[in-house]
């Protein structure tokens, strides 16, 4: 416990070593975020009232994905997630991304359109401002898009409040990229916890508890790290679209979408590729230990004393290290498959649910490739702000998530 409280003062500390105006930074913004993110976390994880509460909300995701799916089997067949016509032994290996996951886009930039030309989003974002800009300063643009990343993603939640995107100011702008960052999306959650089964006890409602419980801490650490003031208070909220009927708003949404799949998919398979031609130059080099040099066992060395801060015992935090290395360098699917096949001594039963919650957040190189595709295309004007805030975003989004598996260490 002492340990763990020990990582949440350094993790913080780390925040503020790194925040571009120290003597701005707010210690009322820190003392809101930390205190928000306790009761979400007792809360969760001490009254089961409440986890129920929040499942019920991870169904309308869970209803979103199966609209989704209908159509991607309908156009796709088996690759799409329709039936098989074999057995699937591995569940991993009938997950398509482009095909199952990513097409979701389209369902949610078209609903966003729908929404905003009902007049119901706007609404529910000036509701959001009243609230948040009271507790920790944030817009409620930004509030918006936080709340509903820990549901549906890093670049679905963004579309959500697409029109007020422009807006941002540069500090809103990575508070969105952070939360995403810190955040999984109930299109994987399914998915990881089918790995996470016998390895931790009931793994969606860790793996729900700690997308949420992430939120707070990533809007307090983009805020220690970009400190400015919010430029979409509710008073600031306007019309920045109109539509001329429910269809036309449908039709443009869905096409928005599509520029936002191809470049998503485009940036991805870009990133990934440049990460194993920076492991094969590696590969070139001297054995290390008897093993090739990667990025990732070097992120993972790199990683040892943050497992250790966050509560991982330090005969097991080089392992516990390799994993977050494998989480930033590739992802964090990758990641949660190498936990549950890690052989039953490497990770006491504490450290293998701190570790479920350390790497719960798609803070990795892939997904900056998704995040910078997707914002890009949402706000163009945006795209060099964007880019240059880029390898920020993970740095804050990995810090979001060992802060929340640093708080489960203490609550555990």
């Amino acid at each position: 416990m002492l340990q763990s409280l020990l990582g949440i003062i350094a993790l913080v500390a780390v925040a503020i070593a790194l925040s571009e105006d120290r003597r701005r930074v707010s210690w009322r913004v820190v003392a809101a975020g930390l205190g928000v993110q306790i009761l979400l976390a007792l809360l969760l994880l001490k009254v089961p009232a409440a986890k129920t509460l929040f499942l019920a909300l991870n169904h309308a995701v869970e209803a979103l994905q199966s609209a989704t799916r209908a159509g991607t089997s309908f156009v796709f067949g088996y690759v799409g997630g329709g039936p098989a016509p074999w057995t699937v032994n591995d569940p991993a290996a009938g997950f398509v991304l482009a095909f199952q996951a990513l097409p979701m886009v389209l369902l949610i930039s078209a609903v966003s359109a729908l929404l905003y030309h009902w007049r119901i989003l706007p609404v529910v974002v000036k509701a959001a401002s009243r609230l948040l800009e009271r507790s920790m300063g944030v817009g409620g643009a930004v509030g918006i898009s936080a709340s509903a990343t820990a549901f549906i993603g890093m670049i679905e939640a963004p579309l959500l409040v697409r029109p007020y995107l422009a807006k941002l100011s540069r500090g809103e702008l990575f508070l969105v990229m952070t939360t995403g960052m810190a955040t999984i999306a109930g299109t994987v959650m399914v998915l990881y916890a089918t790995f996470l089964a016998g390895v931790v006890p009931d793994p969606i409602g860790h793996l729900l508890t700690a997308s949420l419980i992430s939120v707070p801490a990533a809007l307090m650490i983009g805020k220690i790290m970009i400190p400015d003031e919010s430029r979409t208070g509710a008073h600031s909220l306007s019309a920045a679209h109109s539509y001329e009927g429910a269809m036309d708003a449908v039709v443009k949404g869905t096409l928005d979408g599509v520029r936002l799949l191809v470049g998503i998919v485009a940036m991805l398979i870009v990133l990934v590729a440049l990460v194993s031609l920076a492991n094969g130059l590696l590969k070139l080099g001297p054995a290390v230990f008897d093993a090739p040099l990667t990025l990732q066992r070097l992120l993972g060395w790199a990683m040892a004393p943050v497992a250790w801060l966050m509560g991982v015992p330090s005969d097991e935090m080089v392992t516990a290290g390799a994993l977050m290395g494998t989480k930033i360098v590739l992802n964090e699917l990758l990641a949660y498959l190498e936990l549950a096949r890690l052989p039953p001594g490497a990770l006491s039963e504490r450290s293998r649910l701190i570790m479920t919650y350390g790497l719960c957040g798609f803070a990795n190189l892939g997904s900056l490739g998704i995040l910078i595709a997707g914002l890009s295309v949402m706000a163009p004007e945006r795209r060099s702000e964007i880019v240059a805030l880029g390898g920020k975003a993970i740095v804050s989004g990995t810090l979001a998530s060992c802060l929340t598996a640093a708080l489960v260490g203490v609550l555990l």
